[in-house]
């Protein structure tokens, strides 16, 4: 079985260098649209996704994940725009919904030719004071946990080949 979409989940890599440019609107809509097309625990599309494009949170957000992270470099590989998912803190099977809703936009940014990276440390980003007033800047409810984030935009270089695949990841039992 052969189509484009397998050939897309076997091409997409993780992106850490990216051009200065920002993406178009065009882009950044499709993206976010296919992440709100990503499958929920029970229909209930708890995640929240928030697209940042504004330079001076973009500063701020790199040196809160830099600082949980312990280093001084940008943790979002200087990208021109960040997604970050939320769920409830409560939300039944929160981190699987918002890990899928950032799957699904990482493969829709691949298909329009654009570089992504998955982020972590926004669950201890935005559990901090700092954290909570940008959410509520935001007006998102209260009671949001931040899962993950990607980096996003035009990839600056060509992505590495694939690893091989390693012997016995999948079995089929009969």
């Amino acid at each position: 079985m052969e189509n484009n979409f397998l050939e897309l989940i076997r091409t997409r890599r993780s992106c850490r260098h990216y051009k200065p440019e920002q993406i178009t609107d065009e882009e950044l809509h499709a993206v976010l649209e296919a992440g709100t097309y990503a499958p929920t625990s029970r229909g209930l599309q708890s995640p929240y996704i928030v697209a940042v494009q504004n330079i001076l949170l973009l500063e701020q957000l790199a040196q809160m994940n830099a600082s949980v992270m312990g280093v001084t470099s940008n943790p979002y590989y200087d990208a021109p725009t960040y997604v970050l998912v939320f769920v409830p803190a409560d939300a039944p099977n929160g981190v699987q919904d918002a890990s899928l809703v950032l799957e699904n936009m990482m493969l829709a940014a691949h298909a329009l030719g654009l570089g992504s990276c998955w982020i972590h440390r926004e669950r201890e980003m935005f559990a901090t004071e700092e954290g909570q007033q940008l959410m509520k800047q935001w007006e998102l409810p209260e009671g949001l946990v931040g899962i993950g984030a990607l980096a996003l935009g035009y990839p600056d270089g060509e992505p590495l080949p694939a690893k091989p695949r390693k012997e016995g990841y999948a079995r089929i039992i009969r």
